[in-house]
């Protein structure tokens, strides 16, 4: 039988390695085009309110550094690029984050989007239906 000593233990070591794990997925990531390879932008990753979101923080092309989203719809049409939450209201289930959106502001279009960290890379996915495209994001040092 454990003892109370072990037992406090093994839920303090649960507990910091779902801790560790969340964390692990909010900062800085530079996103990577998975057709080109080209480094676009970072995306910082945080939590609000018990949901993650993820913000444009900077636009790594010169050429397009004052883009505006002319194609989005709602509150991010005709706004910068620049300071826009592009993933917005993922929830955590175990090591994935989902059931919120991605927002392509190339195109305009809004995907149901899920992340995670895989290989110390940010797996960034957005799906329609069943078909989905996958990028690689790099974390930002």
């Amino acid at each position: 039988m454990m003892n109370s000593k072990t037992l406090t233990i093994l839920v303090l070591f649960t507990l910091s390695l779902n801790f560790a794990m969340s964390q692990a997925i909010l900062g800085k990531w530079k996103t990577v085009d998975d057709k080109t390879g080209t480094e676009k932008s970072i995306v910082e990753i945080y939590e609000k309110e018990g949901k993650v979101y993820g913000k444009v923080v900077e636009i790594l092309r010169e050429s397009k550094k004052g883009v505006i989203c002319k194609k989005c719809e709602g509150k991010d049409k005709n706004k910068p690029v620049l300071g826009m939450d592009i993933i917005k209201a993922l929830e955590k289930d175990g090591d994935v984050y989902s059931d919120g959106t991605i927002t392509n502001p190339e195109n305009g279009k809004v995907y149901d989007c899920r992340i995670k960290v895989e290989d110390g890379k940010l797996q960034v996915r957005g799906y329609v239906a069943f078909f989905y495209r996958t990028q690689y994001w790099l974390p930002v040092e």
